[in-house]
């Protein structure tokens, strides 16, 4: 009985045309990579596109990024704390970055970004109160929890409980020293 050959039976055997596809697809791949140029370009753009640049410091203040799109942070809420948006006058050489219209036109800015100085004696205080003083308060009300849970349990034993405090917790109470710029404040204060 002779084997009949159907077109699909042909097709899977032309190696000529599988060959040629092989060096298509060689080619798609070889065409894919990059120019060195192309490199530098995409280089080039990731510098500009992911990150803000350092602003320069000015003396007498904390300098920063401010976005214009967050509900939760708004900018007009940092204003009243002291923030103050950076003209391109403050910094020489930044012209470049000068937002030429809208709300901040003649502020340094990039897309919803505006740059902001803030008093240093005014961004201590609140580094002060964000980084020592409020974690202070907070570690003080979980001691006097644990506190009131023994005494809540001694009371139920009717013997004296005292908890057993994990790796971390013993050193709960005992305040740190001060930051750094604690000491700039305490100047501020008697000047």
């Amino acid at each position: 009985m002779a084997k009949r050959i159907t077109q699909r039976d042909a097709k899977l055997n032309d190696t000529e045309g599988r060959q040629n596809r092989e060096d298509g697809d060689r080619k798609v791949t070889e065409d894919r990579q990059l120019t060195d140029e192309e490199r530098l370009d995409e280089f080039r753009m990731s510098s500009f596109q992911s990150a803000l640049p350092d602003i320069p410091g000015i003396d007498g203040y904390h300098v920063c990024w401010l976005t214009t799109e967050n509900p939760r942070d708004p900018v007009h809420a940092r204003m009243r704390m002291g923030y103050e948006p950076i003209k391109s006058s403050d910094i020489p050489g930044w012209e470049h970055a000068s937002l030429k219209t809208g709300e901040y036109a003649g502020c340094i800015g990039i897309n919803e970004m505006v740059a902001f100085k803030l008093p240093i004696h005014l961004y201590e205080a609140y580094m002060k109160e964000a980084h020592h003083t409020a974690p202070l308060a907070e570690e003080e009300a979980l001691n006097e929890a644990r506190r009131m849970a023994e005494q809540d349990a001694s009371a139920m034993a009717r013997k004296p409980i005292s908890f057993e405090l994990e790796e971390g917790q013993a050193e709960m109470g005992t305040v740190p020293e001060p930051p750094s710029f604690e000491h700039t404040l305490t100047n501020r204060r008697r000047g």
